[in-house]
């Protein structure tokens, strides 16, 4: 019986327990990178671990979410990375160098390889043939100190695909084809593996849009095979003798199998508010549009600007859109200005804006009020983008550029016009002077006024006892719970960044919580399916956490997130019976006796106490994620571990 790849590169990391799928492995990591919204606090928890220098093949640390500095306190975050960083032997990639998960690829991505990064979309490795999660920073910061990564052993998917695209149609028609069947949740402890005839068809940059926009499925993560398509665009990249092949064996096995014919795919778009609300551009055509805006790690590459700059060349954009392209690297930025495709934007009407994650992650480039917004990126949760009212539209970087040139979406086919099939380039623009190699003799490091201490978490107590703090739906994301945009530049600042926690869904949840925590109190959530979709970012459990939030009831959690939980502290419990959702109230009164016994017991259904119910709630923990929440978290495990 073959061997799938995702188990090939697994098995060769595996250091504790066995490949059985749904129970907990733990693997070497060879390769981590870190973003400066997540980074901060990751690296102040490596350096209250104690140890002097990582310990993986190579550590990156990039700079590119907290670029606009209005006010210290990004500079800060920015000089205490870069001291630190070299001090302890990370490179560090700064602001303008481009987006973590596209210079990555371009310059340090191996096939075979396993990457851990403090940033959801670290699966855009996949599309060079490795094994990339996106992981919370404390996981993370582990994993440099030479830690294992602990992670449920998966179900393995195997998207199969034929055929070859046809004009017009492109890699991110393909993702948004996989969401459309698989959705957002319930693919926890799962990894889609593409083969297939068709994959022969696709270039790196769109195998990495299709695995970096897999996150949105809520899988660990997505890749493709290493075979001489990876090879020409790591010789490309001056970086051949870094290829090995790597692929599944011809009689692999998978838990499920999809069949895509690429040839049979046409343009499609997410609509609000999720990326697994899926129709054809055909079916919005003549939406009324007020923003297009191209970028993001998920296409940006220079494969995809070539082509919009070729679609708009010797046309102008519609006069009443706002037109913004972000180039995703500096390599891509300076290619595109030697080729003339940067002035073919600029004179079409477009607004180049710097390498850096951007209107992705809300940080300027707002939509008007009740605005329409098509864009490139990967996420269209409400609010991301800056605008509560506005209806974000994901789409291929065709379809943005034929909707940028008429001012309402457009099924990039009705241009009528030549499709443009670039090529990738044999070599590629190679200049790494804004990567500063570690030489571990740098001084002291740099904190600013910004730069505060890990959380402390305390041992789980014995019962959990307190109130129902606040009840929300199902899909709520990171960003619900910690909002990005200006809020930012305070992710190394946990008591000022737990102002915000919930702002947009109930703004008085923060100083409630806090003030009940004074007085002795703790706090619960109740949540519906999926909670904690979206970023890595771990300040969602850290934030909730310092309030004094110690207990959430879900009816299911998303990977990522619920590590965190457990990483400070913070009991993550699954409804046993969904109905007893509708059992819970905010402001109830909850009480699980014997919580911290029934943990190192091992028990797996406890009794709470909510209200004047008695529901029976599940405890979904590995024994290392007991141990680690008896500890109350993560940080005070592995110091005592060490």
């Amino acid at each position: 019986m073959g061997k799938n790849l995702t188990y090939k590169i697994l098995e060769n990391h595996l250091v504790e327990g066995s490949m059985t799928a749904g129970t907990e492995i733990g693997i070497k990591i060879d390769q981590t990178l870190t973003q400066d919204a997540t980074g901060t606090m990751a690296y102040l928890q490596f350096e209250a671990m104690g140890i002097p220098e990582v310990k993986t093949e190579i550590s990156v640390s990039y700079v590119d979410h907290n670029t606009l500095q209005m006010g210290f306190e990004n500079a800060d975050d920015h000089k205490y990375l870069m001291t630190m960083n070299s001090k302890y032997g990370i490179y560090y990639s700064k602001a303008g160098n481009g987006i973590c998960h596209q210079v990555h690829l371009e310059r340090f991505g191996k096939p075979g390889k396993t990457l851990l990064g403090s940033d959801s979309h670290t699966p855009t490795g996949g599309g060079l043939g490795m094994i990339a999660i996106g992981a919370g920073g404390l996981d993370v910061a582990v994993a440099m100190g030479g830690g294992p990564f602990f992670l449920t052993c998966p179900e393995v998917v195997n998207v199969r695909l034929t055929g070859k695209l046809k004009p017009w149609v492109s890699a991110k028609d393909v993702i948004l084809k996989v969401l459309e069947i698989l959705t957002t949740k319930g693919n926890v402890g799962t990894v889609v593996e593409y083969t297939g005839d068709g994959i022969k068809t696709l270039s790196v940059p769109e195998r990495a849009t299709i695995t970096n926009m897999g996150a949105e499925l809520g899988v660990t993560t997505s890749l493709f095979p290493s075979d001489e398509i990876t090879k020409e665009f790591l010789k490309a990249q001056g970086r051949e003798a870094d290829w090995k092949e790597f692929s599944a064996d011809a009689d692999a096995v998978y838990s499920k199998v999809i069949d895509i014919d690429l040839s049979a795919l046409v343009p499609m778009v997410a609509c609000p508010h999720s990326p697994d609300n899926i129709k054809t551009v055909k079916e919005l055509n003549g939406l009324k549009v007020d923003q297009v805006a191209i970028g993001s790690c998920t296409n940006a590459s220079f494969k995809d600007l070539v082509t919009v700059a070729e679609i708009l060349k010797g046309r102008k954009v519609a006069s009443d859109i706002s037109f913004i392209v972000a180039p995703g690297s500096r390599q891509v930025l300076e290619m595109l200005a030697e080729n003339g495709s940067l002035a073919a934007l600029v004179s079409s009407g477009a607004r180049i804006m710097e390498s850096a994650c951007g209107f992705c992650i809300g940080s300027g480039q707002a939509p008007v009020t009740d605005g329409v917004s098509v864009r490139t990126n990967n996420r269209n949760f409400e609010g991301r983008s800056g605008t509560k009212s506005a209806g974000i539209y994901l789409v291929s970087p065709e379809t943005a550029a034929a909707t940028a040139l008429t001012g309402v979406l457009t099924d990039p086919r009705d241009l009528k016009s030549e499709y443009p099939d670039v090529k990738m380039p044999e070599q590629f623009l190679i200049d790494d002077s804004m990567i500063l190699s570690p030489d571990k003799k740098t001084g002291d490091i740099f904190r600013g006024p910004n730069i505060g201490e890990p959380p402390y978490t305390e041992p789980l107590a014995e019962n959990a006892e307190g109130v129902i703090g606040l009840k929300v739906g199902d899909k709520i994301t990171t960003d619900h719970i910690m909002p990005a945009g200006p809020r930012l530049k305070f992710r190394s600042n946990v008591p000022v960044y737990s102002q915000y926690v919930f702002e947009g869904v109930d703004a008085g949840f923060a100083a409630r919580t806090l003030e009940a925590k004074g007085r002795g109190v703790f706090t619960a959530i109740a949540a519906g399916l999926s909670y904690g979709q979206g970023s890595s970012r771990e300040h969602a459990a850290i934030c909730p956490m310092y309030l004094g939030v110690r207990v959430v009831i879900a009816k299911s959690f998303e990977r990522i997130h619920s590590a965190n939980l457990v990483n400070f502290g913070i009991v993550p419990c699954v409804f046993a019976q969904e109905s007893d959702y509708d059992k819970v109230s905010q402001g109830d009164s909850f009480l699980i006796k014997g919580i911290r016994q029934s943990i190192a017991e091992g028990k797996d259904v406890i009794t709470a106490r909510i209200g004047s119910n008695d529901i029976n709630l599940k405890l979904p923990l590995s024994e290392r994620q007991r141990s680690i929440l008896l500890e109350g978290g993560l940080l005070n495990y592995t110091k005592k571990e060490i």
